[in-house]
């Protein structure tokens, strides 16, 4: 079969089928009387395999080794290509991320497009002063593709830095809502912290109502922090978690604060009073925790905060007592 046909044949140019020869790959088994290349079947079947293993990633040299060394052994090479093919996978794809941040941002010039990169360096960059210059910059002087803003705040330690990087977000709106939902169902616990955190400071729409999804949340770091800043926002459905956190004393000072914040509402003070009376009322519940509880009746107004505090001053428990003595005389001097 001359040249052309094998071409045909096999998909390869007669160019590269030239090189091949030239580099010893393959060899025609003879030659026409006209002196054209003449290929073998077997010729043919080599230059398969060459395509073959070309495709895996070999280079022409390991090609020729494979087929022509009788001690040559493939899982070494294949490990090297599975390792190699991975880091140009990982790169093509971080490319990838910072081209589609890169669009995101809509740049109007080129000078948009270079200062975008320069902000998503900073943003990567080791040192936390310019991480945070970078954070703040993100919202007056280059607009910074909201994923990219996500992505720095769930993996950013530096607690200066982190701060900045919620109060970019929570300057963008609530476009960053749906990617920080999925840093709440991470495997890692400080992935979810920072993402309930970051959640908490962007402003009432769909944030609030991931908020409210995040009560039932199975990390308890995550409830806490959606109950804390539901509390803060007047939503009535952080009441029992809030309760929760001062029976465990977890937060229990932030807790008392808001649910004293959310008995501005005259209709929910009389609900925290009776919640507050049927923790105190649980036999199961310690005496710190009745005494914080006592605590908390202190800044909730009304009939119902007042009749509980002044049966607690004649509570079993001196502590409660004293507690509930103290705060009604405070009361009365109001």
């Amino acid at each position: 079969m001359l040249i052309g046909d094998v071409a045909r044949r096999s998909g390869v140019s007669a160019r590269m089928l030239r090189h091949y020869e030239s580099l010893g790959l393959v060899r025609p088994t003879g030659r026409t009387e006209a002196g054209y290349r003449e290929y073998s079947s077997e010729d043919i079947r080599r230059v398969f395999h060459i395509e073959s293993l070309r495709s895996l990633g070999l280079s022409l040299r390991e090609v020729g080794r494979a087929l022509d060394d009788p001690g040559f052994t493939p899982s070494e090479l294949v490990a090297d290509l599975i390792r190699q093919t991975r880091e140009r996978i990982a790169a093509e794809t971080e490319l990838l991320t910072r081209l589609r941040r890169i669009g995101a941002a809509e740049p109007a010039d080129w000078e948009d497009v270079l200062r975008i990169v320069a902000l998503l360096q900073a943003l990567g960059s080791e040192s936390a002063g310019k991480r945070q210059r970078a954070a703040l910059s993100a919202v007056e002087e280059v607009p910074a593709p909201v994923e990219a803003l996500v992505e720095a705040a769930l993996s950013e330690t530096d607690p200066n830095v982190a701060g900045a990087l919620r109060w970019a977000l929570a300057q963008s709106g609530d476009s960053g809502v749906p990617l920080l939902a999925e840093g709440l169902e991470s495997p890692v616990a400080e992935v979810r912290k920072r993402a309930v955190q970051s959640i908490a400071e962007i402003p009432d729409g769909a944030a609030t109502a991931l908020l409210r999804h995040a009560l039932a949340n199975s990390d308890v770091v995550v409830r806490r922090c959606a109950a804390l800043a539901l509390g803060a926002r007047g939503v009535a459905d952080a009441v029992p978690a809030l309760i929760d956190m001062i029976v465990e004393g977890a937060n229990d000072v932030d807790a008392a604060d808001a649910l004293g914040a959310l008995a501005s509402d005259a209709d929910l003070a009389d609900q925290i009073a009776t919640g507050l009376v049927d923790r105190l009322a649980h036999g199961g519940v310690e005496s710190s925790a009745r005494r914080r509880l006592t605590q908390a009746l202190a800044d909730i107004p009304g009939i119902t905060a007042s009749r509980a505090l002044a049966d607690l001053s004649n509570d079993d428990d001196r502590a409660v007592a004293l507690t509930a003595t103290y705060i009604l005389k405070l009361r009365d001097a109001r």
